[in-house]
């Protein structure tokens, strides 16, 4: 007398030999590509994505003539602190040392920053010094600005395109990648020894 196979034993050991070779197949695509492609790829996102967009905004900050840099516009107060910039006429003159310091180091960080996560130098830093700035920015959009619900946005929504809730999540993403995986090999970081892997 024969036996119907056990459709369930064998269903089981279908399941299990690919679970195992799922397993097998992406750890070895992560021992091979994740240690430098993550964070290569993450520094090359921001460079396509980011770079350009807090140069120029960075630009607008920037004062006349040669000493510019260290002199900023009319336009960097009224970007950083835009209430009080409105309410003393956009006098800069009414602006207090602490806020003029403010000005002048968001406007050098927005040049300085993004440089250094492209070319992968102090990149953990440079990418937690963005953090700060993104949150800084944001909360400027949101309370000086007054920005409205749309542009605000909100998550789990339907909608993905909001210019802050949505899209600066990712941005935090991108930058939150960097701070806990580094600039990678293909960088001054790990050209100079600033972040080269322990031995194990």
């Amino acid at each position: 007398m024969t036996h119907a196979p056990d459709h369930p034993t064998t269903a089981r050991r279908l399941f299990a030999g690919a679970i195992s070779l799922h397993n097998a197949v992406f750890s070895q695509i992560d021992r091979a590509l994740s240690a430098w492609a993550i964070p290569t790829l993450a520094r090359f996102t921001f460079a396509a994505v980011l770079l350009f967009y807090f140069w120029a905004s960075a630009a607008t900050k920037v004062g006349d003539g040669i000493f510019g840099i260290l002199s900023p516009s009319v336009g960097a107060y009224a970007q950083i602190f835009p209430q009080k910039a409105e309410a003393v006429l956009y006098d800069t003159s009414q602006f207090s040392l602490f806020e003029k310091l403010v000005i002048l180091a968001g406007t050098w960080a927005e040049f300085l920053l993004p440089a250094l996560i492209v070319l992968g130098l102090f990149t953990r830093l440079a990418a937690l010094g963005m953090i700060g700035f993104v949150t800084v920015q944001s909360l400027t959009d949101i309370h000086g600005h007054n920005a409205d619900a749309a542009t605000i946005g909100a998550w789990f929504d339907r909608a993905s395109d909001s210019l802050i809730l949505d899209q600066r999540a990712l941005w935090m993403f991108l930058l939150i990648t960097l701070v806990l995986r580094g600039a990678g090999p293909l960088s001054l970081d790990r050209l100079l020894g600033i972040d080269r892997p322990v031995p194990g």
